[in-house]
Parts: structure tokens; C-alpha cells; sequence
């Protein structure tokens, strides 16, 4: 439903709304009341997630749009390396007592930044590709924190209940706690002692 067919119905209501002040009935008027409250709630709902959404686009975004710059530098690097190499490799042959192995060296080492630049030209157009697909931060975060904590959670559980297993270096261990009867204290101290500080 569209925020502007929302406040459509916001509208409508409040119009009910003073038809029945005018008309004195007070049931009826509790009904608009909760139902408008309802429409209200409903609206400044939807607002919080598409301020929420927009805003992890704009870091998606800003993410992409530094590693695009990097990927920039370092390709306009290797080309002036690239570059380099060739005019010195010029100099070289026009050279009549070069040596056939510096020649050699050199091709290579030409041919190297070439493979180089390819790897970067190769990685620019996987980046461009990222930046087309929009990737839900909560499965991003949620990779990141099995990385550093090696849990795996389980989602289709009850909302008080945290369930998954730590993979430690040596065993699985499984977790399941009531959120219910614990403070988020006594929770996170017990997550943060599975999290090795071994690197």
C-alpha cells in the first residue's frame, strides 16, 4: 500500500471523523477513533522501514562507490606502470648491446602488469555487477557475525528463544536460551566466551 493511498485514507476518516462529532454518536465515533489510530500506526510504520531501507542503500552505495574508486586508482596505476614498461622496454632495443635476457626480462615483466591490468579490468566488472544487485544487509551482517563468532543461528524458532551451534576448533557446540529468563547481560557474556581471541 502507497504512502499516498494511506494518507487518502487518513483523510477519509477524519472526514468521517467530524460527520459523526456532528451527528453525536458516541459509538461510532470510538470506532473511527481506533480505526484511524490504527491507519496512523500502520503509517508511521511503513515510514520507519523505508527511512530504514534507504539507508542501508546509501551504505551499499557508498560501499560500491569506494571500491569502484579504489579499483580506479589501482588501474591507473598499473597502467602508468604499464606505460613505463614499455618505453623502457623501447629503450632497450633501440639499445644494440642489450642483452637477450634483459629483453626477455622485461617482456615478462610487460606482460605481468598486462595479466595485472586484465585481473583489475576482471574485478572492475564483477564490482560494476555488485552495484546492479542490492544484497539485504541483514544477510551481510549475518555473515559477518558468523565469521568472527563461528555460531550458526537457527531462524525459525519462538522470538524468546536463541538456537544454533558454535563451531569451535575442536567440537559443535549447540545453544538454546530462553531470552525470557535471562538479562542480555548475562546472553552476550555467555555468545562472547564461545568467540576465540586466538587470531
Amino acid at each position: 500500500m502507497s504512502l499516498s493511498h494511506n494518507f487518502q485514507d487518513v483523510v477519509e476518516n477524519g472526514e468521517m471523523l467530524v460527520a459523526f462529532i456532528n451527528s453525536g454518536q458516541p459509538e461510532k465515533l470510538r470506532e473511527v477513533k481506533v480505526e484511524l489510530q490504527t491507519l496512523i500506526d500502520k503509517h508511521l510504520e511503513t515510514k520507519k522501514t523505508v527511512k530504514q531501507i534507504l539507508k542501508d542503500l546509501a551504505q551499499i552505495e557508498e560501499r560500491s562507490g569506494q571500491r569502484l574508486l579504489d579499483m580506479e586508482e589501482q588501474k591507473q596505476h598499473k597502467q602508468k606502470e604499464l606505460e613505463d614498461l614499455e618505453e623502457q622496454l623501447q629503450r632497450c632495443t633501440a639499445k644494440s648491446q642489450i642483452t637477450d635476457s634483459e629483453i626477455q626480462f622485461l617482456q615478462t615483466e610487460l606482460e605481468s602488469v598486462r595479466n595485472s591490468e586484465r585481473e583489475l579490468e576482471t574485478l572492475q566488472n564483477e564490482v560494476d555487477e555488485d552495484t546492479t544487485e542490492v544484497i539485504p544487509s541483514a544477510v551481510y551482517v549475518a555473515q559477518v557475525y558468523y565469521l568472527v563468532t563461528k555460531i550458526k543461528w537457527e531462524y525459525n524458532t519462538q522470538p524468546n528463544i536463541l538456537k544454533g551451534v558454535h563451531y569451535g576448533p575442536d567440537l559443535a557446540t549447540p545453544i538454546n536460551v530462553d531470552t525470557s529468563v535471562r538479562s542480555r547481560s548475562d546472553i552476550s557474556d555467555q555468545l562472547w566466551d564461545f568467540v576465540s581471541t586466538e587470531w
